[in-house]
């Protein structure tokens, strides 16, 4: 098995990040050996949703402290994490407030929503954690970067793919394209999850993360020199 643990100690070096990496895996089955989520579900809203947390992307705080599974039901108070993540159709949506809400606004318009890139095959559970401590190979490493983490990326990664709304579709695109993708984040998400105006994610496929991470030290390492260069001769105006 990869050595994970070497891999987020080096991607978080590389990056200086403060939020861990995530590791994000989809599961056939129900993963042997993990706890899953127990956070406390509410009553459901008149059109049936509820779930552990107000979307999927909430899951993503609680990974940076702990490894746990969630199953379809878990994510289901969003409409548009549920679609995203492989958990339902848009077809099974259509219909849900949530979305009356998000078309009614104009944030989004019926003949984009087929084009939000998807989990093609229904999982039976998606495991969330720490990549430092993740048993299994995950399908998507996640990260909550600033500005100038993702400007490395964006130098180590010719052709990233910078996203919008919704933030979560970026996890899709990673599992299903195998490709790098970023995010600036969404009104959704940003309030759900409380992220800083400053912050935004990347997902990496887990099984490139090798080859990306060598990429990013390289451009990390040059840098870092190009910045001591432009430190020293900007004391020429001190």
């Amino acid at each position: 098995m990869t050595d994970w643990p070497d891999l987020a100690g080096r991607l978080t070096g590389a990056l200086n990040l403060t939020s861990p990496p995530l590791a994000i895996t989809f599961h056939d089955a129900a993963p042997a050996g993990v706890e899953p989520c127990e956070l406390p579900t509410p009553s459901p809203l008149p059109d049936g949703r509820t779930g552990r947390v107000p979307a999927g992307c909430v899951f993503w705080v609680h990974a940076a402290e702990r490894t746990f599974s969630t199953v379809a039901a878990d994510h289901a108070n969003c409409s548009v994490g549920s679609m995203t993540h492989g958990f339902k159709t848009l077809d099974d949506v259509a219909g849900n407030a949530d979305v009356a809400a998000l078309l009614e606004s104009g944030w989004v318009t019926l003949e984009i929503v087929p084009q939000i890139p998807v989990v093609a095959d229904r999982p039976a559970a998606i495991t969330y954690g720490p990549l430092a401590e993740s048993a299994f190979d995950p399908d998507v490493v996640f990260l909550r970067v600033n500005g100038k983490q993702l400007m490395v990326l964006s130098d180590a990664i010719p052709g990233l793919r910078i996203e919008g709304k919704p933030q979560c579709h970026i996890v899709a695109i990673a599992k299903e394209r195998g490709e790098v993708a970023a995010s600036v984040g969404c009104a959704l998400s940003r309030v759900r999850t409380g992220m800083q105006a400053t912050e935004m994610t990347c997902a990496i496929p887990g099984s490139r993360l090798g080859e990306v991470l060598d990429v990013i030290e390289r451009n990390a390492h040059a840098d870092a020199a190009v910045a001591r260069y432009a430190a020293d001769d900007a004391l020429r105006f001190a």
